[in-house]
């Protein structure tokens, strides 16, 4: 009985090897095939933004992230993304927490919802805020008449990097909450935690991984932003120009050092944001092995 058990087991073991183990000129096939795309997609388009961007030295490439409209289009920029990812993180966490902790009518509802501007383009949530705080839009003659200004201005900015960036971090904190349940904060409940109390002791360590995680990415996604922020902005230089709309206009004025140049900067952005996404998921996943750790210990 033993002895059948055991080639039982052997025969197992060599069907799961043979399934998952492929010759090697495959494996070096999909290798090449992974690197190449790479290369062409990622790697060589990089190279050819730094080398454009310093193909007139270290003085031209200063001079043009430093100039006012430059200068002006980082700051702005930077104020939108600032405004965005807290307004994002309230939001995240409000929903996520909805929808993970409890039941109620709607919610597939508004999961679509959180999940609309992955499937709606940018262009059109800007031409819907034009329609709405235009000055020919439904609330327009109001904003006129109180001396408002939405869009061509920081307000519509904000509105549109909003729009475009809220569900990153929700999407990231939903199925990690569902994942959780709810019996840890329910403890708390009971042992006579208050809700604020427990929000902060149990429930937030417990998901700030991907609470951090969805606050790159959104952040990531805002100061990269053109479709939605070029249509409200106006496009104004010095005024409403962001980082990737002050980009565009140097390109078409044919000025494509200033333009590599300031485009770098979003490239430099991308690798850091690459660079903390694999440090987030590093540290993650070693809070999660000694956790496991822990609880074979005990």
């Amino acid at each position: 009985m033993a002895g059948a058990v055991s080639s039982f087991g052997a025969q197992k073991t060599a069907t799961r090897n043979s399934a998952t183990s492929e010759a090697p000129w495959v494996r070096v096939v999909l290798i090449a095939v992974a690197l190449s795309f790479l290369t062409l997609f990622l790697f060589l388009p990089l190279f050819v933004v730094f080398s454009e961007a310093f193909a007139k030295g270290a003085g031209v490439y200063w001079a043009s992230i430093t100039e006012p409209a430059a200068a002006h289009a980082i700051k702005l920029t930077l104020i939108a993304a600032a405004i965005a990812v807290p307004c994002n993180l309230i939001f995240g966490l409000a929903a996520a927490w909805a929808i993970a902790k409890f039941e109620f009518r709607g919610k597939q509802f508004v999961i679509t919802l959180i999940d609309l501007p992955f499937a709606v383009s940018p262009v059109i949530a800007g031409l819907i805020y034009m329609l709405l705080f235009g000055r020919q839009g439904f609330f327009g003659e109001w904003l006129g008449e109180n001396d408002y200004q939405i869009m061509f201005a920081i307000p519509g900015i904000v509105l549109a990097t909003v729009f475009v960036t809220f569900p990153f971090i929700a999407r990231e904190l939903i199925p990690l909450m569902q994942e959780q349940g709810k019996e840890q904060e329910e403890a708390a409940i009971t042992l006579g935690a208050s809700g604020w109390k427990m929000f902060w002791r149990v429930t937030l360590p417990s998901v700030k991984w991907a609470l951090l995680y969805g606050m790159i990415l959104c952040n990531a996604r805002a100061m990269g932003e053109f479709g939605a922020v070029s249509v409200v902005s106006g496009k104004i230089r010095e005024q409403t120009n962001t980082l990737p709309l002050h980009i565009e206009i140097l390109y078409n004025e044919y000025q494509f050092a200033a333009a590599f140049a300031v485009a770098s900067l979003l490239a430099l952005l991308a690798l850091v944001t690459l660079v903390l996404k694999s440090l987030l998921e590093w540290k993650a996943a070693r809070e999660h092995e000694l956790a496991v750790r822990a609880a074979n210990v005990q």
